[in-house]
């Protein structure tokens, strides 16, 4: 195993977690081996001791290390079996983003459809009232994040089945993003006409739910954010070209 030194352009206790997680996953540190020492790894990569904690901290927190008081950090017994999580830190990439959009096409597609078919009553009201505060926001000019992940969510209460808003959930505000990634309601022409055409969506993913139409819904789910993804796709290559 060799640890580089680390470059200063981007976190250091970062760069130096994914080097050691990445020594882990490739078998080169195996199960139960020990890390090297504080001292050592704050030598190898020529960062302090306090970098150093954070990567460990972070690797812990990933199920791949388990520390032992006073003995130092070992190998987990299977560090492949590590908890599923999506890196904030990354999300301010425009790709990463993307990657989180293809995912949530494949969950909420299905939100909605089960949403159409089990939706109850009361909930049926909550997804109306998120879209009239979408509505409302976004007649008074504001940016609508907060008001576009509730209604999101309030279609995955709709499923009856906690494991859809708790995804979400684990999402957060990075499930809309716009706050994120500028330029997006400039290149559709203002914030008005971008959350409007968004709004146009949306009402049509909710009336096919109020229908009890979960083939519509499904369908109009699929086409919001399908042509989310294709907005921020063409948005990346202009970056990218620019």
């Amino acid at each position: 195993m060799r640890i580089r030194p680390i470059a200063s352009e981007a976190k250091l206790s970062r760069q130096l977690f994914e080097q050691l997680a990445g020594e882990i996953r490739a078998g080169r540190l195996a199960p139960g081996a020990r890390l090297p020492t504080e001292q050592e790894l704050t030598r190898a990569a020529r960062v302090s001791r306090t970098v150093v904690r954070e990567a460990v901290a972070a690797l812990r927190a990933e199920g791949l290390v388990i520390t032992r008081q006073g003995v130092g950090a070992f190998v987990s017994a299977a560090p492949q079996q590590a908890p599923f999580r999506i890196d904030t830190e990354r999300l301010h990439s425009i790709q990463e983003i993307l990657f989180v959009m293809e995912l949530r096409l494949c969950v909420e597609v299905e939100s909605a459809g089960l949403a159409a078919e089990r939706a109850s009553r009361a909930q049926l009201r909550a997804i109306d009232a998120a879209l009239d505060a979408m509505d409302r926001a976004t007649a008074q000019g504001k940016a609508a994040v907060d008001e576009d992940l509730e209604l999101h969510r309030a279609i995955a209460e709709g499923t009856n089945n906690p494991q859809f808003p708790r995804f979400l959930q684990f999402i957060g505000r990075h499930l809309i993003p716009r706050h994120i990634v500028s330029g997006m309601p400039r290149s559709m022409g203002g914030q008005r006409p971008y959350l409007e055409m968004l709004q146009t969506e949306h009402r049509r993913i909710v009336d096919a739910i109020r229908a009890h139409d979960p083939k519509a819904a499904r369908e109009a789910m699929r086409r919001h954010l399908s042509r989310s993804l294709e907005r921020y796709r063409k948005l990346a290559a202009e970056q990218k070209a620019a």
